[in-house]
């Protein structure tokens, strides 16, 4: 298991790699502004969509992604 320190790393190299500098910045800014509770935003996230186009948005995504 990762330590916390290492983990924000990560997922921080991570966002600044897909959104770059500003997409990550308001991100974090709008995280922290709105009290976001994650775990109440996941429950909801995806609750119209069929896991079929969740998997279709996905293999989009991963697809863009090797073109840029």
């Amino acid at each position: 298991m990762r330590t916390e320190t290492v983990l924000k790393i990560e997922v921080i190299d991570l966002l600044l790699k897909t959104f770059g500098v500003l997409e990550t910045e308001r991100f974090i800014s709008s995280i922290k502004n709105n009290n976001f509770d994650y775990t109440e935003w996941r429950k909801t996230l995806w609750k119209d969509k069929t896991i079929e186009e969740i998997h279709k948005l996905a293999t989009d995504f991963e697809k863009e992604k090797l073109i840029n």
